[in-house]
């Protein structure tokens, strides 16, 4: 990925692809980016050593010396500069007076070359002084002279002319220091990346034009720059990164047909007709701008991005019937051999029907998946499947792998995206292992709709399954495990079943969120503090929504063997408020009942030899012996003890529902009706070996 994610407006410069290969460095022509200790500081306190220079040898067929390789500093480096010793606590407005600042102690003012680079030639020039005010350089042309031109008919008259014209004065973020070997320019190289960086990749036209009471360091080069390494270690999902360009791009355009206007009106005659619709024009352009920056803002805020950003990227659109109103079948293989088919017309493709079916081959899933049309079927033969982009299901599709999971495995690359995202009516997938690497997001993420995942393994990185609110999971026969975060998380207004899983060695078993947490809460005011009043709005409104229309998520959980995991098997998320009715949920009919279920279930075991078969996601039978009946009390309790506290929260929510009903002066609310609307059905699950133990609550 190109370093930088927009060129300054006003700043033409060419930004060069200083990314190739580089041939090894000689020891003597290295230097530490922090040897000069008075400027810099003592960096020895971190973790990660210093970027070291590198000369670097620009392409072309002119003969230019060496340059610098500046361009590959580190985050906590940049981080670092700008917060210690360039910007420090200062407001926008004084952003010009502090880079001045901090380049007079640290440029060399004459005596040094670089390559003046633009988006048409690149010239070699010789510094005689520097501007720090106006942050330009006074140059000249160097003898012998050097230049490449991407226009034939730009001459040494041309450039001459050129310079003339800009009284010699270029801006020193369009100059690359040439490479010496003294140290001497080290700094000066420094500096100057770091401004150009700032300039092409922080600094927005309008920045100076907002409010300054905040600091400008922690409102907007911190968030800007933390997306800015996100996107180039791949920690953003593309759309995202797609979408901030495009929304970055637009708002400059806008903003750039606003100053000009702005200028028009301050220059023209006062009173005219014309001008009153300048007026109204500016104040829709203005109107535009601010809506664009408030889109980048919740972009550029690393949590808010997160919160709110997965909603538009998985409302992907389904394609609905095909046009032909066929129904295709899409084979997956690396190769296809003459017994595979026949294996695959024996087992999956022959039809008794007389319908000829249609099918259509694929050497990657991928492919295939975004083939799909509602109705259509993917079987994935055995295989290994490397895939770099993300699995988006939004038709009601079949996914199914010819064997047994370990033999048709999926694994993922690139760090930003899901790997796979559901937001079909009815999904299916089965027989199938996913493998996740150095994620940032989940492995399966359910949107909207029903997916249904059997006799499957996944292999996670992050969290695991995550089922968002109005979204349903059937999970059956399945392997879940290493997840950095929650094998399974369970939002509000969801319904959850799983049935014979095995969910171990992740951080927490299962998360249950029974309503939204005050973390997304603070998220919502923090950063509405700088938001007009229509986005804050937007705020009340979606959190009042969430909290009175999503309820807590229907629950099934039947002979699940959750075990290994470093925290509890089962985590509850609830408000503090919710732990105030636990004792009134002790009382609750629909708790006795499921109470005496279990326990009956206890004295049934009893009766069961002490080894049973077991048959894991693999398909592998294994003997494994039960265990004695003080255990299995024990795990029957841990199942027990979840129905309490989500029967708990239940009736927590069904009172809000009742006082707001009685607000609207309904006051003759059904009380069974409201209880019945949570179901819960939590029997035979296993809870070993886990780090906290079977179940814990967090309270927020």
């Amino acid at each position: 990925m190109a370093e930088g994610l927009v060129t300054a407006v006003d700043l033409e410069i060419e930004k060069p692809d200083l990314e190739p290969q580089m041939p090894a460095v000689p020891a003597n022509e290295q230097h530490d980016l922090f040897e000069d200790e008075d400027i810099l500081g003592d960096n020895s306190g971190h973790d990660k050593p210093g970027t070291i220079w590198q000369r670097f040898v620009p392409e072309g067929n002119v003969p230019f010396p060496d340059i610098f390789q500046t361009n590959q500093l580190l985050f906590y480096e940049r981080f670092k500069a700008y917060q210690d010793y360039i910007l420090a606590d200062c407001k926008a407005s004084e952003v010009r007076e502090f880079t001045a600042e901090y380049l007079e102690k640290v440029l060399e003012p004459s005596g040094w070359q670089a390559i003046w680079r633009t988006n048409v030639f690149e010239v070699l020039v010789e510094v005689t002084n520097v501007d720090f005010s106006s942050l330009k350089a006074e140059v000249k042309l160097t003898q012998p002279y050097l230049c490449e031109s991407r226009v034939s008919t730009f001459t040494l008259e041309c450039m001459k002319e050129l310079l003339e014209l800009k009284e010699n004065r270029l801006p020193i973020q369009e100059l690359w220091v040439v490479f010496d070997d003294s140290g001497e320019f080290d700094q000066t190289a420094l500096a100057i990346e770091h401004v150009r960086f700032f300039y092409q990749n922080i600094w927005r036209s309008w920045d100076e034009e907002e409010e300054d009471e905040y600091d400008y360091f922690v409102r907007c080069v911190e968030p800007r720059l933390r997306l800015h390494y996100d996107i180039l270690e791949e920690r953003v999902p593309s759309g995202l990164v797609i979408d901030y360009r495009n929304l970055l791009s637009e708002c400059e355009e806008i903003y750039r047909k606003f100053l000009n206007l702005r200028s028009s009106i301050s220059n023209g005659d006062s009173d005219t007709e014309l001008e009153n619709v300048s007026m109204a024009e500016g104040l829709r352009l203005y109107s535009e701008i601010e809506q664009l920056k408030q889109k980048l803002k919740l972009i550029e805020n690393p949590l808010l991005r997160y919160v709110f950003g997965y909603q538009k990227h998985t409302d992907i659109q389904a394609k609905g019937v095909r046009p032909t109103g066929r129904k295709i079948t899409h084979v997956v293989s690396t190769s296809m051999t003459a017994s595979l088919l026949h294996s695959l017309l024996r087992d999956k493709l022959y039809q008794e029907s007389h319908e000829e079916m249609e099918i259509q081959f694929h050497n990657d899933p991928l492919t295939a998946i975004n083939a799909c049309y509602e109705g259509d079927t993917v079987i994935i033969c055995p295989g290994h499947y490397v895939v770099d982009g993300m699995f988006s299901i939004a038709d009601s599709i079949e996914l199914e792998g010819y064997g047994l999971p370990d033999d048709i495995v999926i694994e993922k690359r690139g760090k930003g995206d899901n790997f796979v995202d559901c937001t079909g009516v009815n999904v299916k997938i089965s027989n199938l292992k996913f493998i996740q690497h150095d994620a940032v997001e989940g492995i399966l993420s359910i949107h909207h709709g029903k997916t249904t995942l059997e006799n499957c393994v996944l292999q996670c990185e992050t969290t695991g399954v995550t089922v968002r609110t109005s979204a349903e999971l059937l999970m059956k026969n399945s392997d879940l495990y290493g997840a950095k975060g929650a094998g399974i998380e369970i939002y509000p207004g969801s319904k959850c079943t799983l049935s014979d899983n095995g969910i171990h060695h992740c951080k927490e078993g299962i998360l249950i969120k029974t309503s939204l947490e005050k973390s997304e809460e603070k998220i919502l005011k923090s950063d509405s503090v700088g938001c007009d009043s229509s986005l804050k709005h937007l705020f009340s409104m979606s959190q009042d929504f969430l909290d009175e229309h999503y309820d807590i998520p229907k629950i099934t959980m039947v002979n699940n063997v959750i075990h290994n995991n470093e925290g509890y098997g089962v985590v509850l998320v609830k408000p503090k408020t919710f732990s105030d009715l636990q004792e009134n949920a002790q009382g609750f009919e629909g708790n006795k009942i499921l109470k005496v279920q279990t326990y009956r279930e206890v004295d049934a075991m009893e009766k069961v030899g002490q080894e049973e078969p077991f048959q894991n996601a693999s398909g592998e039978l294994r003997l494994y012996a039960r265990p004695d009946i003080s255990e299995q009390a024990e795990q029957m309790e841990g199942n027990c003890e979840i129905v309490n506290e989500l029967v708990a929260a239940s009736m927590r929510k069904g009172q809000m529902k009742k006082k707001r009903l009685s607000g609207l002066g309904i006051t003759e609310a059904d009380d069974n009706l409201m209880s019945q609307e949570m179901f819960v059905s939590i029997v035979g699950n296993e809870f070993k070996w886990n780090g906290k133990g079977h179940f814990g609550t967090f309270l927020f």
